[in-house]
């Protein structure tokens, strides 16, 4: 069936509607006989040098994607294996979005692709082998964003949001031009938020879908270059082009909480993550260096995930009023050291008295790296140079983290059965 396009500039094509998801077999036993993508049957060539096109996190980061110039590969983070590969005949994708840990994934083809352009996604179920899915656009795709119940697909200047049982056009969202693709959502069943650029420099635009509600913040002064939110949608963490500073922002109101500061050259972030109990935030940026910084942001109890849901509407796992900001920031916390002359502050430069990170590791400079946090004080590193590092921090004091793990996921023998 394809639904024709009325006022957006992309058409949809659904084979036999959604499927319910299974979960992808941790054991590698679904990586056995090759699927099919349309006509083309994914062969792996081993003499073929596979280059890697993308890297991106799953949802709750206990996973990655890798895009090649063959088709794509899909790791576990821990332990770290490789779960399965797709490798084409017509190319690679240069855009991997998986959903949770569930057989669906979203792809979008690489430039060099000859049967899938960088102009349509894919929703494709590896479970059944095939496409259930697609939507085609006019111009190239630069993101692709899943939830349990929606699809959002990122294009130059619009954002298109669906339905992703029956592929409805939910909503349209104009930003300014958006090459890397940024944006970015909540994933908590009970609240649906989006963070994407706004139509003016610096603006990040916050939709929380279920209050029916639109915040516009005035994060940065230049342009917006990186963006995070938690789980739940109910903070955000952003850098600018300059990338010297990263803020962090109460979604409900737009007030900034905290200012942690990278460094004092401008760089280009790659990404920023927030542990799952929002006590620590990291940073890559093209100067070499994963920074973790103490983030001063209270939580209610100590394990969000076992807090109450109801039923009426969303129920916020910080104490995030717009009345008592005073119980969104941690009195005795703030842990970043900060320069020794910032008693000075009122009369020297904002430079001295900024928050630096806790705790750092070094990575090769001339590589694009993501990184996100593991479990009991790890943080997970993963480079386009196809390099997987899991390191760990002392909580306590910081300083230079240790390296416990190292993987090259691009050389032969990864994928174990």
């Amino acid at each position: 069936m394809t639904v024709p396009s009325s006022t957006m500039s992309s058409s949809v094509s659904t084979s036999r509607g959604m499927l319910p998801s299974a979960r992808l077999d941790a054991h590698g036993s679904n990586s056995g006989t090759p699927g099919s993508f349309g006509q083309s049957v994914p062969e792996f060539n081993d003499t073929d040098e596979t280059g890697l096109l993308s890297v991106s996190w799953n949802q709750d980061h206990g996973c990655f994607a890798a895009g090649t110039t063959h088709g794509f590969r899909i790791y576990s983070c821990d332990p770290f294996k490789e779960i399965f590969r797709r490798d084409l005949k017509s190319g690679g994708f240069g855009i991997v979005e998986m959903l949770f840990r569930s057989n669906i994934l979203a792809l979008v083809g690489a430039g060099t692709n000859s049967q899938y352009p960088p102009s349509k996604v894919i929703i494709w179920d590896d479970y059944e082998r095939r496409c259930i899915g697609e939507f085609s656009f006019r111009s190239d795709v630069r993101a692709v964003k899943l939830r349990r119940d929606r699809i959002v697909v990122v294009v130059e200047h619009k954002i298109y949001v669906y339905n992703f049982t029956d592929l409805k056009l939910l909503q349209q969202i104009e930003t300014l031009a958006n090459p890397r693709g940024l944006c970015c959502l909540s994933h908590h069943s009970n609240t649906f938020v989006l963070a994407c650029p706004g139509l003016q420099r610096g603006l990040v635009r916050i939709e929380h879908f279920g209050l029916n509600m639109t915040k516009l913040i005035k994060a940065h002064d230049s342009h917006v270059a990186c963006l995070t939110l938690t789980m739940d949608g109910l903070l955000l963490a952003s850098a600018s082009m300059k990338g010297t500073l990263i803020r962090i922002f109460n979604t409900m109101d737009g007030t900034r909480l905290q200012e942690v500061r990278r460094g004092s050259d401008n760089a280009e972030i790659y990404s920023i993550a927030l542990s799952p109990n929002v006590q620590w935030l990291a940073v890559s940026s093209e100067k070499g260096t994963v920074h973790i910084f103490n983030l001063r942001v209270r939580v209610v109890g100590e394990d969000s995930s076992n807090h109450s849901i109801t039923a009426q509407g969303p129920a916020p796992f910080y104490r995030n009023s717009s009345n008592s900001l005073d119980a969104l920031i941690s009195p005795n916390a703030g842990a970043n050291p900060g320069s020794s002359l910032s008693f000075m502050k009122g009369f020297l430069p904002k430079y001295f008295s900024s928050e630096w990170s806790f705790a750092q590791f070094r990575v090769p400079e001339d590589t694009q790296f993501i990184a996100t946090f593991g479990s009991q004080n790890t943080v997970i590193i993963v480079g386009m140079d196809g390099s997987f590092y899991r390191c760990s921090f002392d909580h306590l004091n910081g300083g230079e983290m240790l390296q416990q793990e190292y993987h090259s996921f691009l050389k032969k023998g990864h994928l174990e059965s």
